[in-house]
């Protein structure tokens, strides 16, 4: 059975990610830990990123499709206590959004990856509408941009099996959204907070 400790370990190994806080450090208070998706590894990467108690009171929204197919993705999923998404059948009442916030309620922080489906690595997509509304039904909320260099070349679209390399997450400041500020203007403000991490790669 894979526990915590494996799954943290293995998913650090194949990596070799060195983490990194930009004006923030890590806290057990609620956030959503927002970041660029460029493989199915990094829901893995980033939870095993925080420190032990930011972890257990953190939960991955992953997508359900990928994450209950097998016998490995199911028991995985339950070990980093994943709320599992289903992108197909989105009903009333019962949006990615309403589901995430039922399941945090008051205790838990959630990570996302708002470009939706992941992307080439070699810049972040647009941001879906998703990250907007967490921040606007929960104002409390804070929100931490993360950026994840090199992932898209451990595992690769379309592989299965990763590639050991050395990869950085970098979490940053937080932000929350601002009085008057529309969907486009926010979405576009904590894209480019995720950005801003990538430059500071380069």
């Amino acid at each position: 059975m894979i526990t915590e400790a494996i799954l943290t370990t293995t998913a650090r190994l194949l990596s070799g990610a060195s983490v990194r806080w930009v004006d923030s450090q890590p806290d057990t208070c609620q956030r959503v830990y927002f970041a660029n998706h460029t493989s199915h590894l990094d829901v893995v990467l980033v939870w095993s990123a925080l420190p032990q108690d930011v972890r257990r009171l953190t939960r991955p929204a992953a997508a359900k499709d990928y994450w209950s197919r097998g016998w490995i993705r199911p028991h995985i999923a339950k070990v980093y206590n994943a709320m599992l998404i289903d992108r197909k059948e989105i009903k009333v009442h019962q949006s990615p959004v309403d589901i995430m916030l039922r399941e945090i309620g008051q205790t838990y922080s959630v990570i996302i990856f708002p470009e939706g489906g992941r992307s080439s690595g070699e810049t972040v997509g647009d941001f879906k509408s998703g990250l907007y509304y967490l921040a606007k039904k929960r104002p409390d909320l804070e929100l931490i941009p993360v950026y994840i260099d090199n992932m898209n070349r451990i595992l690769p679209r379309g592989e299965f099996l990763p590639v050991p390399l050395l990869s950085s997450i970098t979490f940053g400041p937080p932000l929350w959204l601002e009085a008057g500020e529309t969907k486009n203007e926010f979405l576009e403000r904590a894209r480019n907070a995720v950005l801003k991490l990538r430059e500071r790669e380069r």
